[in-house]
């Protein structure tokens, strides 16, 4: 669509309705009990009208994917419901329950949205991520022959970019020749606690230039570019590009007479420019002032269109003003401001909008919008079919740790082949081979869009790992940022939607850095992103580097993070039975059932905390061992009617409880030892239905029995179940940062390792005896 008139209307009716939608949820739906304000960020979504329009309508393709920043939600929703898209209802539920959502929400909102935002900086580092991921589909000519490659576009306000996330993505974009990628900056220089430091324009144009982006400036519409042609023009242009931001903002919101005093006082009677500003009205005069670039449909457009010409990425730094448009333009406090009724009707005049009519929208200007090339394909969520997983042997060594357990799943997938093989995409913050992921690498190889070689290879170095890259590469080699591992994995995660080809993402990372990626890790499963990732290793295992390389909360997070079920096997064979189960999980689509409250129909996300500890492997197994594995938990030693005290575990101290067990049957009869390999599904079964599968495990534990349980964590992740049936409970773990020191030295040193366990057995078993007494 290149008719800027039409555009324009069709900005005005975006702006008029989302500022409607924002002011009917605060002023006219009834209020909760309670509820001081509903909010809607009216100043922050009406600098991005012109933007908006200017995308949706004229510049994208429906192959393109956007990330709205989270304050343009209005604007995006009420651009979803020009075309059709979101119906009324939601609208008028803007906020509330089962309403438009605040933030652009994939699993949420019934509109288009391509990248949920809410976290700010998050979308935006998304969009790159996922340039990358289509990279690598291309290369391997897997996209969908009907969906050409589409550009990933980011609306970004400029307060964003304060995000460190976006600096750490920009570098990772340079290392890997990005391409098709948009950044548009709503540079309005306001913010919610100020105005943004001077001369800011000049540091986001040199970061941008300096990793191979092309810059452009849209500073100025067409209005102030036929007046910069006037006599006099130049000295106003110049003036205009040196004022400074607080007070561009101010005068703004005093409006036209303000602007012509101050232009006045300090150009001074220059003749031209005097008669340049004596030819406007104040109402004019104000118009050309707030005719910045980014609220010019034709500079707009002119922009978009060049840079549609080639594939580089484009940062589009557009001038605007904070509330362009209405009555809170410019003002230091409209971040969170809204309109009072007063002002909303006195606007909804000046907006020629009749009372009652709100919500209408003119039918030519539907008919326009569902034009537009964006919208007139339909859906653009995309679907791809499931791989068959195939089944997934564990190791056969006597002897060995979870993580090297876990390279060597993942080599025999590798060495395997089939079309589970040939979806995975392996990723690492710099920790590739030291996570167990080198043998999948020298199988699979490392992606490049280009071929290069392996030099050390070439000049005979000796050396384990092969290096080569290549478009064939399964690998994504990333720097050490954990943000950035989370961002890929939730973009690659989304592949089947946004590029209709499933991938399935595995990474790795050391298990106390989960806490770094956890912003882009929550983000990428609230958009439904769809990875596994280990977390290695685990507890106090890296004994000798001291605390800071030693997890504490990582398994409080598993058991925390919706979309998210997190695992901690002890054994191969229970990790290889947890990896076929989650190879599957990734792939569901279904429909969860009301108690559902594992989503096991809808499938998820999987963390695995594993650990570099070898264990003796355990020999044959039970019947339901694989489902308890799958569920939560199994008896390794099940519970009897002399049963004095359950050991219930989870991850690589298993060899400390089992032999804690065999120290305390002299002491106290029968002892338990319940192996839990999942805390987060086994607590939510509880959660769900008291018929849980822990409520039916623990109901056989006689009443006067203990239970102690034991994780290299948080001793809280596994607190809970003396509450299932009320049995005495002691929680053994870690809750303060370790030293440096021997595994066994800091297992005994939080009273972790068997004598810790035996002591707390006892202690526990006093308290009841004494009780009794």
């Amino acid at each position: 669509m290149t008719d800027t008139r039409t555009l324009d209307r069709l900005a005005r009716a975006a702006l008029w309705l989302s500022h409607w939608t924002i002011h009917h949820a605060n002023h006219v739906r009834p209020r909760a009990d309670g509820e001081v304000k509903v909010g809607g960020h009216q100043a922050s979504s009406a600098s991005m009208a012109q933007i908006m329009t200017a995308l949706y309508f004229h510049a994208l393709r429906p192959e393109d994917r956007v990330a709205v920043k989270p304050h343009a939600s209005p604007v995006f929703h009420a651009i979803q419901a020009l075309a059709g898209n979101m119906p009324r209802e939601k609208l008028e539920r803007f906020r509330g329950l089962g309403g438009a959502q605040s933030y652009p929400s994939r699993t949420k909102d019934v509109d288009d949205v391509d990248f949920s935002t809410g976290s700010v900086g998050l979308g935006v580092a998304a969009t790159l991520f996922a340039s990358l991921v289509q990279d690598y589909l291309h290369a391997k000519d897997a996209l969908r022959p009907d969906w050409p490659m589409g550009r990933m576009v980011a609306l970004v306000g400029d307060a964003e970019l304060d995000e460190g996330n976006v600096y750490e993505a920009l570098q990772e974009g340079w290392k890997h020749d990005l391409r098709n990628c948009w950044w548009i900056v709503d540079y309005n220089r306001q913010s919610l606690d100020g105005v943004v430091h001077e001369g800011l324009w000049e540091r986001i144009e040199a970061i941008f230039r300096a990793f191979g982006w092309r810059v452009a400036r849209l500073r100025h519409g067409k209005l102030q570019e036929a007046a910069f042609a006037e006599p006099g023009g130049e000295r106003l242009r110049e003036w205009i590009e040196a004022c400074p931001n607080q007070l561009y903002s101010a005068l703004t919101w005093q409006g036209g007479k303000a602007w012509r005093a101050r232009l006045t006082e300090e150009l001074g009677d220059q003749g031209d420019v005097s008669a340049l500003l004596d030819r406007r009205s104040d109402a004019e005069l104000a118009a050309l002032m707030a005719n910045l670039g980014g609220h010019c449909m034709a500079t707009l457009c002119d922009a978009f269109d060049e840079a549609a010409e080639d594939d580089r990425p484009t940062v589009f730094l557009a001038y605007t003003i904070k509330g362009w448009g209405t009555p809170l333009a410019g003002h230091k406090d409209n971040h969170a401001g809204l309109m009072n009724p007063a002002q909303f009707a006195e606007w909804q005049r000046e907006m020629d909008v009749e009372r009652g009519a709100e919500w209408d929208i003119p039918a030519d200007l539907a008919a326009a919008a569902k034009r537009a090339p964006f919208f007139a394909r339909g859906p653009r969520r995309l679907e791809d079919g499931a791989a068959a997983v195939p089944a997934i042997p564990a190791p056969a060594d006597r002897e060995i740790s979870t993580q090297a357990a876990f390279g060597k799943i993942l080599d025999a997938v590798a060495k395997q082949g089939g079309p589970l093989a040939d979806r995975i995409v392996t990723m690492s913050p710099d920790v590739t081979v030291s996570t167990n992921l080198g043998p999948w690498v020298n199988r699979r190889g490392l992606f490049d869009r280009r071929e290069r070689p392996d030099t050390f290879r070439d000049e005979r170095v000796p050396s384990t790992q092969k290096w080569a890259f290549g478009p064939e590469g399964q690998h994504l080699e990333l720097g050490i940022a954990e943000m950035n591992l989370f961002l890929a994995l939730g973009a690659a995660g989304l592949s089947h939607s946004l590029f209709g080809r499933r991938l399935i993402p595995v990474g790795t990372l050391y298990d106390p850095f989960v806490a770094r990626g956890l912003d882009a890790l929550n983000y990428a499963c609230y958009g439904d992103a769809r990875f596994l990732f280990a977390g290695t290793p685990s507890g106090v295992s890296l004994a000798p580097e001291g605390g800071a390389h030693q997890s504490i909360a990582s398994p409080l997070i598993g058991m925390s993070q919706d979309g998210l079920a997190a695992f901690e096997p002890a054994f191969a064979d229970e990790l290889a039975i947890v990896m076929g189960w989650a190879f599957d999980y990734l792939q569901r689509e279904g429909r969860a059932d009301e108690g559902d409250w594992a989503r096991d129909a809808e499938g998820g996300s999987v963390y695995l905390r594993l650990s570099t500890r070898p264990l003796e492997q355990p020999g044959p197994r039970g019947q339901d061992f694989e489902r308890g594995v799958i569920d939560g938990a199994y008896w390794l030693r099940p519970p009897s009617p002399r049963t004095g005290v359950v050991i219930a575990y989870q991850g690589a101290i298993a060899d400390q409880a089992i032999a804690a067990a065999g120290r305390l049957g002299d002491w106290t009869g029968d002892v338990a030892v319940l192996a839990v390999t999942s805390a987060d599904r086994l607590n939510a079964g509880w959660t769900a239905s008291e018929e849980s599968h822990v409520a039916r495990l623990l109901a056989d534990v006689p009443g006067h029995a203990a239970l102690v349980t034991v994780i290299d964590g948080h001793p809280a992740t596994l607190a809970w179940l003396g509450g299932v049936h009320g049995h005495r409970v002691r929680s053994l773990g870690v809750e303060h940062f370790g030293q440096t020191g021997t595994v066994a030295d800091l297992h005994r040193h939080f009273g972790i390792d068997a004598d810790g366990i035996v002591r707390a057995a006892k202690r526990t078993m006093g308290t009841r005896r004494a009780r009794s007494a």
